[in-house]
């Protein structure tokens, strides 16, 4: 369904219209604002697998502490 959907010809002709619609000053400043986007996205996910071991580490302390008293 979606095969060859992005060909050079195809990107090329995306980047084109991108350029027409947008002009040729602010096309760096979208790209760098979604790439900053993008890094801070990837860093979040980085932070909440960090965070999760540790959370179920404390929920497990939790519980040993209850059933023991």
């Amino acid at each position: 369904m979606f095969e060859g959907l992005f060909q050079p010809m195809h990107l090329v002709a995306i980047f084109g219209i991108a350029l027409l619609v947008f002009g040729p000053k602010k096309l760096p400043e979208l790209g760098k604002g979604f790439g900053e986007g993008i890094r801070g996205f990837k860093a979040a996910i980085k932070d909440k697998d960090e965070e999760k071991p540790a959370s179920i580490d404390a929920a497990h302390h939790e519980d040993q502490t209850e059933t023991a008293d």
